[in-house]
């Protein structure tokens, strides 16, 4: 496929070939990754569900820590990688994608600005291999508080596109 295909299709693509599922978390994009994945007819092929996991309330349902919460906050890389697994694990599916940032305009610190996001990505492998893992990438985002969230959710899926490289999955 080009690279002028939207990465929503690109996904979709990828997805149906290696005959792998999807959920997501989403926390800062609200749902926004959901929508563009279902935006793509036949996508309900490989995309199971989106929660949107807004509160710190809904995490902990993602199962999410309590503790993880209290020491790293809402916007961290640990919880983007409960976010990940809880949703891949809750729903059954190969991959999991999971958003936590601060979306703006307001929120922000000198730690995590405006902005920030952490994308996890957690891959389950075929039971008994040892093969399931998780990622967490971190970046800052600049714009208006809507162009931070599709910003993000592009980025997301962009991530998990490169994950879902059948060769970069078989060697983990």
């Amino acid at each position: 496929m080009s690279d002028e295909t939207p990465v929503e299709e690109r996904i979709g693509t990828a997805l149906s070939a290696t005959d792998q599922t999807l959920a997501t978390a989403e926390s800062c994009t609200g749902g926004l990754i959901g929508s563009l994945l279902t935006d793509v007819p036949g996508s309900s092929d490989y995309f199971d569900r989106a929660y949107v996991t807004y509160s710190y309330d809904a995490k902990l349902d993602l199962g999410v820590a309590r503790e993880t919460l209290d020491e790293y906050g809402a916007v961290s890389e640990p919880v983007a990688a409960a976010m990940a697994r809880g949703s891949r694990d809750r729903a059954g599916t190969t991959w999991g994608v999971a958003t936590t940032g601060v979306a703006g305009p307001t929120g922000g610190t000198d730690e995590k600005p405006v902005g920030t996001v952490y994308v996890g990505i957690a891959y389950a492998g075929p039971w008994g291999t040892g093969n399931s893992y998780t990622t967490v990438e971190r970046r800052e985002f600049a714009g208006t508080r809507t162009e931070i969230k599709t910003k993000i959710a592009r980025w997301a899926l962009e991530l998990l596109e490169r994950e879902i490289d059948p060769s970069s999955v078989s060697t983990r």
